[in-house]
């Protein structure tokens, strides 16, 4: 898979292959932090960051109306739709990749308006969801798909933190190490998918 974007031209295996000169980032993340970011840019993410998909999305949504304390803190985080394997003996993670990005779409503003500074997933968003990033100043990164395994090994610690129920649906913590990451959608309304 080659996307071209304005700024870069970038490949999977390019992207796994990112160098000192990329951007870095710590987690979480401000505005002020992001500001620079364009549509196509690469960065390596460190920190903690929150995976949660439609589910958690959902539940979070219902505490935020109730006006019910939330389990984890969104202002300035970054929130990764995860899809989390079972973690093999001897392993920190199990495989994790993105999930697809667009049933989030429809979800997005509570946590947006809460506070959220960062997405990561895969997949084109909707220009609805590029209007929101735009209003709130934030953004959207893909993460490489198809090398959920190369991935793993850039988590330092991923554990449930909570909605346990939901199975791979739950709320997750993860601490990650130069994750890789391109900027699909910016504050500025630039998208690599148009």
């Amino acid at each position: 898979m080659t996307i071209t974007s304005r700024r870069i031209n970038f490949s999977v295996p390019s992207m796994i292959m990112m160098s000192n000169k990329d951007t870095k980032l710590n987690a979480p993340l401000t505005v002020e932090k992001i500001t620079s970011l364009r549509a196509g840019d690469m960065v390596l993410l460190s920190g903690k960051i929150i995976g949660a998909r439609d589910m958690a999305h959902k539940r979070l949504i219902e505490a935020l109306e109730k006006k019910e304390k939330l389990p984890v803190e969104l202002k300035d985080q970054v929130i990764f739709y995860l899809g989390p394997s079972p973690i093999p003996p001897g392993k920190i993670s199990g495989s994790i990749g993105p999930t697809t990005s667009a049933r989030m779409d429809g979800l997005s503003e509570p946590l947006l308006s809460a506070g959220v500074k960062a997405m990561i997933g895969k997949g084109r968003r909707s220009k609805d969801l590029n209007n929101l990033l735009v209003k709130y100043k934030a953004i959207y990164f893909i993460a490489p798909g198809g090398v959920a395994a190369f991935l793993s090994t850039k988590v330092k610690s991923i554990k449930e933190v909570a909605y346990m129920d939901l199975g791979p649906e739950a709320i997750y913590m993860l601490e990650v190490t130069d994750f890789p990451l391109v900027v699909a959608n910016d504050i500025y309304g630039g998208d690599i998918f148009t």
